[in-house]
């Protein structure tokens, strides 16, 4: 009987619920295992899609959520640590959705911010794998965050954004879509 009890005193103490549902991503752009449509992929170094940023769509945010961030990655890029396609981060906790073209369109929710990408730009930067390469993994993941605002720059680097998003998560979904040419 103790036992039970610290355990669900520990649960109380910790914010765990049973009924708690996990934090869900889906989108009308990206279909989990599917490729990414053209209207996602980059408009440059040799791709020639639309870059248009994905719509995003959560659910589920775990209780003391103060913000969100998102972050699109490339795991199999040739770089040796994997390429940063998109950041925003400063997302309020009122807000459960991004719509397709936001970045592009500058229409990102008030006092969001995006981060650079590996393109050394501010942005939406799609999916542009090497010719030849074997389709590459995209992940578009939406993270919960802790605080209500991360401390970065518009110009912060996206593995200096994911240092600080990690740090603060407190749950995250993901949608994994591939891409090659």
């Amino acid at each position: 009987m103790r036992l039970i009890t610290a355990v669900l005193l520990a649960a109380s103490v910790f914010g765990a619920t049973a009924a708690q549902a996990e934090m869900k991503l889906t989108s009308k752009d990206l279909t989990s295992g599917k490729s990414m449509a053209d209207a996602q992929v980059f408009n440059s170094f040799g791709c020639a899609g639309s870059n248009i940023s994905p719509e995003l769509v959560w659910s589920a945010a775990p209780e003391g959520t103060k913000s969100f961030a998102v972050m699109a990655y490339d795991p199999d890029a040739p770089t040796g640590s994997g390429w940063w396609h998109w950041s925003v981060f400063n997302i309020p906790a009122n807000v459960s959705k991004i719509a397709t073209g936001a970045s592009g369109e500058k229409k990102l929710p008030a006092g969001a911010v995006e981060g650079h990408t590996d393109f050394a730009t501010s942005g939406y930067g799609g999916a542009c794998p090497p010719a030849g390469d074997a389709p590459h993994h995209y992940q578009f993941t939406i993270y919960a965050l802790s605080v209500d605002k991360l401390p970065l720059p518009e110009t912060a680097p996206g593995a200096m954004v994911g240092f600080y998003v990690r740090a603060n998560t407190l749950a995250k979904a993901s949608i994994e879509v591939t891409y090659g040419r």
